[in-house]
């Protein structure tokens, strides 16, 4: 059987794409080692000084995260403790959850390795029912809801699983990129191509608490399978 000729050429394509890659990357290698090359002993002492003290300030700064309780995915027992969690870190996504509803155990899952992957950001959860007060000024309505909260202010939620492409399947890279979005994490991929886009033709959906209805009860669940309280 004769070969496709449209097929032929898209592999010709790709093949050249790679060697094109390969090609600019050797050269920027080459312009690095030619760089270090032409410095003198002097300057490459002052190089080594520069990079073991960024190095220095990075490991610094990693234990003071940890210090602070990034690095894990942690419950906190009460609302006036989110108040005190949140002014000490710059970055906290804190998960409001019921422990009926079965889609929070969902988040937890990827929140906890979230936490552990990215500890410049404080992962935190509250139970809703300890947080009256909190969930109220909040205007938390829907279970689970994650508020993000940057330099001591609420900057958005992720309300249900809408924005992580409308199902429970959605995968830990989903959230990462959700997150990513809202800057309170460091994100390093494409923002403009959201993980579940690959699989399947979602629009993106950011869902705003003020225009989330209700269904009469204290706290609305996005799960239809939760049982009522």
């Amino acid at each position: 059987m004769a070969a496709d000729p449209s097929v032929e050429l898209l592999a010709k394509v790709i093949e050249n794409q790679m060697l094109q890659t390969t090609k600019i990357k050797e050269e920027q290698l080459d312009k690095e080692l030619e760089k270090l090359d032409k410095m003198d002993e002097d300057e490459l002492e002052r190089l080594k000084e520069r990079r073991l003290e960024a190095l220095k300030k990075a490991q610094q700064q990693k234990q003071e995260w940890l210090s602070k309780g990034h690095g894990e995915y942690r419950e906190i027992p009460s609302e006036r403790d989110f108040f005190q969690e949140v002014k000490e870190s710059k970055n906290v996504v804190c998960h409001f959850y019921r422990d009926t509803t079965f889609r929070c155990k969902i988040l937890d899952k990827h929140l906890a390795a979230l936490a552990k992957k990215h500890i410049e950001t404080k992962f935190l959860k509250l139970n809703v029912e300890k947080a009256p007060f909190l969930c109220e000024r909040l205007r938390i309505k829907v279970i689970p809801t994650l508020a993000l909260v940057k330099d001591g202010k609420t900057k958005e939620y992720v309300v249900g699983f809408s924005d992580l492409g409308g199902t429970d399947d959605f995968t830990t890279e989903t959230l990462e990129w959700r997150l990513g979005c809202a800057a309170i994490i460091n994100y390093s991929e494409n923002l403009m191509e959201p993980p579940f886009q690959r699989q399947k033709q979602f629009g993106t959906n950011f869902t705003k608490m003020e225009k989330k209805t209700t269904r009469g009860k204290k706290y609305d669940s996005d799960s239809d399978d939760d049982d009522d309280d």
